[in-house]
Parts: C-alpha cells; sequence; structure tokens
C-alpha cells in the first residue's frame, strides 16, 4: 500500500489564516475601543482652540485656553454620566430607539446650554463661594481649576464604574472645597449652599409629585375607561399641549434674556397661546393614528410615542440649561479673575459669554454620544418597568423641575429628579392599585363579575402576588444606592478639589 503523503499546507495555511483574522478582529475591536477617548481628546482640543479665538492677545489668555479645555473636558463627562435622565425612560419604554434618541438628546441639549444656561451658571461661578475673602483674583483662578479637575475625575471615574451620579453634587462640592483651601471656611456662602442642599431634598419630592399627578390624569381619563382609543384622542393632544405650552413659555422667559428680557405677562401669554395651538393641530394627528386600533392598552403605544418623543426632548433641553452650568461655571469665574488681573478691578461678578455656553453644550452633547449608551440601558431596563405613559410622566415631570430650577437659577440634581420621579410613578401605582374606585369597578366590569370582591381580592386587583412583589422590590431597591451617592459624592468631591488646589496654589502662587 503507497504510503499517503502528509497534508500540512493546507491545514497550515488555514491556521495562519484564522491567526490572522483574529489579530484583525482584536485590532478594529482595540481600535473602537480607542475610537472614543480619541474623540474627546479631540474635542478637548478644539475647545481650547474655539476658546484662543476669543481670548488670544489677551492678559492671561493662556490660562483661559487651559480652563477651557478642562471645561470641555468636564461637559464631556456630565454628558456621559447623566444621559440617562434625558432618554432612559423613552428608550426603555421602547418608544424609541438608542440612536434617535441619543441624536435628539444632543441637539436639544446644546439649545438648552445656549438659550437658557446662564443663570445657573452665574450662581455657580460667583454664589457658592465669597469673593471678598479670596485674597486675590490668582488665587480665585487656581481654585477654580481645582475645581473643575477634581469633579471631572469624579465623574469620569463615577462613569467607568457604570455609577449614575450627581454632577450637580459633584461640582459644588468640588467649588465649596477649593474655596475652603483658598481662604477657610469662611470664604463659603453657607446660606447659599444650605439652600442647594435644601434644594436637593425638595426637588426629587416635587418631581416625584408631578409625576404622580400626571399619571393620576392619564389613569383616570384614559387607561381605565371603557372605550381607551376615545379618551386617549381627547386627552393626548392635551397632554402635549401642557407640554408644549410651558416649554415654549420658558424658552420665552428665560432664553429670552439673551435677546432682550421679556416680562412674566408675555411669557405667560406665549404658554396658553402656544398649548391651545399645539392641543389644536394635534388633535387629527391623534385621531388618525388611532384609527384602526385595538381597544387595549397595548395600543396606547403608538399614540404616546409623540408626547414621549416631546418629552425626551423637553427634559434634555432642561439638562442643557441646568447642568451646563456644572462645566462652565468654574469657566465663567475663570475668565472674570482674570479680566480682573488685566483691569485693576476686583471681584467681579462674572458674565456668562456665548462662546462658554457653546463649549459646555457640544461637550454634554458629545459625551452622550460617546458615553451614554451603556447607562441608558441600564437604567431604562433596570430601574423599573416602563412604559410609554409611566416613561412620559417621568420624563415631563423631570423636564418641568429642572426648567423651573433653571429659571430661578438654582442648581438641581436632574439624577436624583428623575429617580425621584421614578419612585413617584411607582408609589402611586401602588396607592392607586389599592384605593381606586374607578380602577376596581373597571376590574369587576372586565372580569365579568357583578359579586362583591373580598378586601384582599380589591388590594390585588387582577394582578397575581408576583407582580405586586415585583413592584415593590423595583421601587424600593435603589434607595440605599441613591441614598449613598448623594452622601458620598459631595464630601468627595469636596475633599479632592482640597487636595488639588492645596497643590495648585504651592506650584503656581
Amino acid at each position: 500500500m503507497a504510503q499517503q503523503k502528509p497534508r500540512l499546507a493546507k491545514p497550515t495555511l488555514d491556521k495562519d489564516l484564522e491567526k490572522l483574522s483574529s489579530v484583525e478582529d482584536a485590532a478594529r475591536h482595540t481600535a473602537r475601543g480607542l475610537a472614543g477617548p480619541g474623540v474627546a481628546l479631540l474635542f478637548i482640543i478644539l475647545a481650547a482652540i474655539f476658546a484662543s479665538t476669543y481670548v488670544t492677545g489677551t492678559s492671561g489668555s493662556v490660562i483661559v485656553i487651559a480652563a477651557a479645555a478642562l471645561a470641555g473636558y468636564m461637559a464631556m463627562n456630565i454628558g456621559a454620566n447623566d444621559v440617562t435622565n434625558n432618554i432612559g425612560a423613552a428608550v426603555g419604554a421602547r418608544a424609541m430607539t438608542m440612536g434617535f434618541g441619543l441624536a435628539l438628546a444632543a441637539v436639544f441639549e446644546v439649545a438648552g446650554a445656549v438659550l437658557a444656561g446662564g443663570n445657573v451658571a452665574t450662581t455657580i461661578a460667583s454664589g457658592i463661594t465669597n469673593g471678598a475673602l479670596i485674597s486675590s483674583p490668582n488665587v480665585l483662578i487656581w481654585a477654580m481649576m481645582a475645581a473643575l479637575l477634581a469633579a471631572a475625575v469624579l465623574i469620569n471615574i463615577a462613569t467607568w464604574a457604570s455609577a449614575p451620579i450627581s454632577t450637580t453634587h459633584s461640582i459644588v462640592g468640588a467649588v465649596m472645597g477649593a474655596g475652603i483651601a483658598a481662604a477657610g471656611f469662611g470664604a463659603i456662602n453657607w446660606g447659599l449652599v444650605a439652600g442647594i442642599t435644601a434644594s436637593w431634598v425638595v426637588s426629587p419630592v416635587l418631581g416625584a409629585m408631578i409625576a404622580a399627578a400626571f399619571l393620576l390624569l392619564v389613569k383616570e381619563t384614559i387607561i381605565y375607561r371603557e372605550d381607551k382609543i376615545t379618551s386617549a384622542k381627547t386627552w393626548v393632544p392635551v397632554l402635549i399641549g401642557i407640554m408644549t405650552g410651558v416649554f415654549a413659555g420658558y424658552l420665552t422667559l428665560v432664553g429670552g434674556n439673551q435677546l432682550r428680557a421679556p416680562s412674566p405677562y408675555l411669557a405667560s401669554l406665549v404658554t396658553v397661546v402656544t398649548g391651545l395651538i399645539a392641543w389644536r393641530v394635534l388633535i387629527p394627528v391623534i385621531a388618525r393614528q388611532a384609527e384602526g386600533l385595538e381597544n387595549r392598552n397595548q395600543s396606547l403605544r403608538k399614540l404616546f410615542r409623540i408626547p414621549l418623543i416631546l418629552s425626551a426632548a423637553l427634559m434634555s433641553f432642561a439638562h442643557g440649561a441646568n447642568d451646563v452650568s456644572n462645566a462652565i461655571g468654574p469657566l465663567a469665574a475663570i475668565v472674570g479673575a482674570v479680566q480682573d488681573v488685566a483691569t485693576g478691578s476686583v471681584h467681579r461678578m462674572p458674565g456668562v459669554p456665548l462662546w462658554e455656553l457653546v463649549i459646555g453644550g457640544l461637550g454634554i452633547s458629545l459625551g452622550l454620544l460617546l458615553y451614554g449608551p451603556k447607562l441608558v440601558r441600564l437604567v431604562g431596563a433596570e430601574i423599573t418597568k416602563l412604559n410609554p405613559m409611566r416613561a412620559y410622566c417621568v420624563s415631563l415631570s423631570t423636564g418641568l423641575t429642572v426648567l423651573v430650577a433653571s429659571w430661578i437659577g438654582m442648581p438641581v440634581s436632574s439624577t436624583h429628579i428623575a429617580v425621584g420621579a421614578v419612585f413617584g410613578v411607582g408609589l402611586f401605582r401602588e396607592w392607586y392599585t389599592r384605593n381606586s374606585k374607578r380602577r376596581y369597578e373597571y376590574m369587576r366590569v372586565r372580569s365579568g363579575r357583578d359579586i362583591q370582591l373580598e378586601p384582599e381580592e380589591r388590594e390585588a386587583g387582577e394582578h397575581n402576588d408576583d407582580e405586586m412583589k415585583r413592584r415593590y422590590l423595583v421601587r424600593r431597591s435603589h434607595i440605599l444606592s441613591i441614598l449613598v451617592a448623594w452622601i458620598i459624592t459631595l464630601p468627595a468631591a469636596a475633599g479632592l478639589a482640597a487636595i488639588i488646589a492645596t497643590v495648585m496654589f504651592a506650584l503656581f502662587l
């Protein structure tokens, strides 16, 4: 028998090709992993170049350019960590895709930052620290540089660990820590800090109450009605009109300050007129969408898609208006201090020029696009089970609460407001399941029973025990982690900023 020759060529070639393919896959994976940091670094460089076009040739321009780069870095971290507050509910309810949600949020983040971000930025820039007690503008400059760096690094670490934290707590704590390092505890405006801290307690409660109120309206007027679709055709345009009117009124009152300060009466008129127009225009649109839909809750998903998208847009605008201050508030203080050094004046109230707001808004949007999807999936899928109606209530409540806070110039945590709204929706659903006569009668008719239910049956309704237990657990399981983050973030940012500020003072002063 002739001896067969060993077949070595083909297997060896196949193995080599497999190895080459594996190397190429690894290279592509590595390249994708480096793409985000590469784009982020490019944006930081572009932010510095953009700032240089406004300050080149002036005294202290190098410091301002460096501060602009730090502000861009901070803004990207804000976008990466806080994105879940904007579109997490809508994506979790499957009312929009991840890509559409990210694009929508990016556009409205920039709009909110540029049109309405100045008020809160001024609070961050000059309200927390008492400039009269800081020895010189140079000390203030490096204190704010330390605050920016400390807050940005802390948020970056939290994002890397997939831990949503309050970026507002981070920057307020960092400014406090740097101010204490600069001039002691007396340099802090403790009255304002107390007010801000109180707002962190009040704003989640307010968000919960607004969300519960809207959910009550939806349940009473649409969900537990015999003809859901007819009721939805009546009330969904009303809900959209309310949201559109409030958004237009806020934009007139706060955004109009960029051009000419409008009166509250004009803003109120714009709110009413715009709301009525949106309500009237949407009536035939919703009616067309409702054609052929079955009389069931699942059909409401389609009808609530428009208001949920609009509420996500409103929330993104509100987030940009409020949280851009966390990035460009210290930058505004640095620019003001540099101008003090150049002119010889002291302790000026810094303004917030448009170019600073642009850097903040674009940075938030870029961070959102690069690093947002992971936390969107986490919050949208794990904090609570959302359908479009509940998600609409959460988003609208959070947006309205942040808008009001931005209107009065008070920094609030959009993270805590959003979570507060989620808890408000969940706790209200538990109460409503037990106590609503309308729901009880609706479920009795649906079940075809005319007999009186026992109290235990009424409490449980048509839901099984596992469902009720799941609701309790979902709504309460995150309370501890939220409280821990609330307690730790501010002192951690303050301590890190104090250390960095002390080092900067030793090196540059």
